[in-house]
């Protein structure tokens, strides 16, 4: 490195010495020639004080001559002490440059060709600094191709307005890519123009890793944020409505945010070996819709549905056209890529989840696990909309049943000259009806009065329940239930096919459809209560 780049130091000592030196010349100058001209004046008037005065010259200057030598003396010395604190600084300076893990540059403000390196530039780039020094601009190589253009340009920026920040990558000779962060400052002369522009270079690259390594794990939380938000909405809309057609509506939208795809369907098995496909949706919706009947196909048909039947696990076929029996699968030949998930709730196999896009290669293993999550809520709400469309099958067999007994209530009003026909009438329905019926105390719930259907569904003989109320056979499972069903009794209305849960006397709990009405009987408030089985039909059957 040049001199010119280490700051000098002038002792005081020194510059007192020179501005007495100064004053001393000016002041021997200005007596010797006071004296010559006094020489001349006097040699002209008297020769003894001519030479007087020329002894006085002489001597004047043999003293002038002591000075200026003890003055050469004096700044030689400051000399040679200002020149060993300069080398005492050039080797702290070298000395420190050759051991910091940063490479310390400068360059040429004009040129921008390098004037100096340490030895750290070998440990960072793998070049020499012998390379750079024989080639000065080969600095220019060492950054990535992809970042020179933009480096290049901020450091003709630098040049002028005299700061650089910048981090980048470089290429080391192997090719292995290390990032590194470059900073500069400038160095002026007395006018102010940069002339030479100094820095360091830092090895940031494990900073680098450790930044993109964060910023990926935040990528992936808000992935799975945004992940278990779309499966909470999801199964939000699921539960919305227990219409099956709401319900696979739902669920095929829902599918379409988190699995992008062609087209969706829930096929399920609709007895034997014969498959339907109980929901569809195309990704994008068709402009205009045409009605067409369900996709109905034959297991037996395609050896490939009958494998995933068999196996019922879950399959994902990045490119169909590799799979073996592909074509034989009907209504699926136009996909390119297929994923399926099997519909399961409470160990009951419901069908399966199918999912196919045009495009080859389109679904990956995160595809799958997501299709995986959503038919978990999935299974249990197309459980539930079957449930709920067999209560209300019963629940409408009940209301019908209803009013009949309501009908035979109104005949039993109608005079109280019939009421004993009516009262034999009213028996005879009540103990001849296949339905559980029994009548109980409103307040109590004592019973007054069951029928022989009450005592085959309870396992109690009629003698066993009359007189005692249904909290000392413990007959509700959920005694909270009946308070609910009697607040809505005593506010007028009747009850009508709600499921309910009752015990019999074996501790057997049965899912019941429990329908109910306030009645007079004995002079007393009563619940005249219709009990039954709720019959699951058989799904196959159904479907």
């Amino acid at each position: 490195m040049d001199q010119s780049d280490h700051p000098r130091s002038e002792p005081g000592r020194a510059r007192a010495q020179r501005r007495e030196w100064k004053i001393a010349s000016i002041s021997l100058v200005v007596a010797s020639a006071v004296l010559v001209i006094a020489v001349l004046v006097a040699n002209l008037q008297s020769p003894r004080v001519a030479l007087a005065l020329l002894i006085s010259l002489i001597s004047a200057v043999l003293v002038f001559a002591l000075l200026l030598a003890d003055v050469f003396r004096q700044m030689h010395r400051t000399e040679r002490q200002a020149r060993t604190v300069f080398e005492d600084r050039e080797q702290e300076f070298h000395q420190m440059a050759d051991n910091i893990q940063e490479i310390f540059w400068v360059i040429d403000a004009e040129t921008k060709k390098a004037t100096f390196v340490n030895p750290a530039y070998e440990t960072i780039t793998g070049r020499s600094c012998q390379s750079l020094l024989e080639n000065p601009s080969s600095y220019e190589g060492v950054i990535h191709p992809d970042d020179r253009v933009h480096v290049l340009a901020k450091l003709d920026e630098a040049v002028r307005a005299g700061s650089f920040d910048e981090r980048f990558r470089i290429v080391k000779p192997d090719g292995e890519i290390r990032w590194v962060w470059v900073r500069g400052f400038p160095r002026r002369d007395a006018n102010g123009k940069i002339t030479r522009l100094g820095g360091t270079a830092l090895d940031i690259t494990a900073l680098k890793k450790a930044e993109d390594q964060v910023a990926a794990n935040l990528a992936k939380a808000n992935s799975a944020w945004a992940e278990a938000e779309a499966l909470r909405k999801a199964t939000l809309a699921l539960t919305e409505d227990l219409h099956m057609d709401c319900v696979l509506d739902a669920l095929l939208r829902s599918l379409a945010e988190l699995v992008p795809y062609t087209c969706a369907r829930v096929l399920v098995p609709e007895g034997g070996p014969h498959w339907l496909a109980l929901g569809e949706k195309s990704c994008p919706e068709l402009a205009k819709k045409s009605p067409r009947s369900p996709l109905t196909f034959v297991a037996d048909e395609s050896p490939f549905f009958q494998r995933i039947w068999s196996e019922r696990k879950r399959v994902l076929i990045s490119d169909t056209r590799r799979q073996e029996a592909w074509q034989t699968f009907e209504g699926h030949k136009q996909f390119g890529s297929w994923l399926s998930v099997p519909l399961v709730a409470s160990d009951e196999f419901l069908g399966f989840l199918s999912v196919g896009h045009i495009e080859p290669n389109h679904f990956t293993e995160d595809h799958l696990r997501r299709a995986e999550l959503l038919a978990i809520p999935a299974a249990a709400a197309i459980q539930n909309a079957r449930l709920y469309s067999t209560a209300e099958i019963y629940g409408s067999e009940l209301e019908k049943r209803l009013a009949d007994l309501q009908k035979a209530e109104q005949a039993l009003d109608q005079s109280e000259a019939d009421r004993r026909v009516s009262e034999e009438r009213f028996q005879n329905i009540f103990h001849s009806s296949p339905v559980a019926f029994s009548i109980t105390t409103l307040e109590e719930g004592r019973f007054l009065e069951v029928n022989s259907a009450f005592e085959c569904r309870y396992g109690y003989r009629r003698e066993e329940v009359l007189g005692r109320t249904v909290h000392e056979l413990r007959i509700w499972d959920e005694p909270a239930d009946r308070r609910l069903l009697l607040t809505q009794l005593r506010r007028g209305g009747p009850i009508r096919n709600v499921i309910t849960r009752l015990r019999t006397k074996s501790g057997e709990v049965k899912l019941t459809a429990y329908s109910a009405y306030r009645m007079q009987f004995d002079g007393q408030t009563c619940v005249f209560a219709v009990s039954e089985d709720v019959v699951i039909h058989d799904r196959k059957r159904n479907n």
